[in-house]
């Protein structure tokens, strides 16, 4: 691993707020926590136009189910953008004060992001940056992968260990992070 992993997210994290911008919020869980739950709740809270930016592909019938599952669930009121890869460009051009983003998730973009042989550190630190930076509030998902056993493959390894850099990242941003287990929401961070 680089020594230069964290050294942009720092600079993000200089430009958020003193301990991180209120307008970031990260929701962390294992699967099947009830983290997607919690974090469209936070979104419809605030009031605000909701947007819903998915990062899944339906590249089977499981994941089409899946996909079809949470669109039901959140029904009409959310606007969605489906964006694989592009994820800070998107959040740079959608964010702004009215409307209040999700995307759901971080995880399922770094899979894609490794498939497509993009770098994930860079596009970890082009995120964490634009979350400091962001236009109008943001609400982040993802699966918490690195709290169970030592992956018996280096690929999981790796994703294992991408996952956790993105998430310091995001976390040193984000004013408010979340860990939702079971459907109950412990509040890791909050600078509100």
């Amino acid at each position: 691993m680089s020594d230069t992993r964290g050294s942009v997210a720092a600079s993000a994290a200089k430009s958020a707020r003193a301990a991180g911008s209120p307008a970031v919020c990260l929701v962390l869980g294992g699967a099947r926590s009830g983290k997607s739950a919690v974090a469209e709740g936070q979104v419809l809270q605030s009031g605000l136009e909701p947007v819903y930016l998915a990062t899944a592909e339906a590249r089977d019938g499981e994941m089409a189910d899946r996909i079809a599952r949470h669109r039901a669930r959140r029904g009409q009121v959310w606007t969605t953008i489906e964006e694989p890869l592009e994820l800070t460009d998107t959040l740079i051009a959608e964010a702004r004060p009215d409307r209040i983003i999700l995307v759901d998730c971080l995880t399922l973009w770094l899979s894609n992001l490794m498939g497509a042989e993009r770098d994930p550190v860079a596009e970890g630190d082009r995120l964490a940056v634009a979350l400091a930076d962001a236009a109008g509030p943001i609400v982040l998902v993802s699966n918490e992968v690195g709290q169970g056993i030592v992956p018996d493959n280096a690929l999981a390894r790796r994703f294992r260990d991408e996952a956790g850099l993105i998430h310091l990242k995001v976390a040193a941003v984000a004013g408010r992070v979340l860990f939702v287990t079971a459907g109950i929401t412990q509040t890791l961070k909050d600078v509100r």
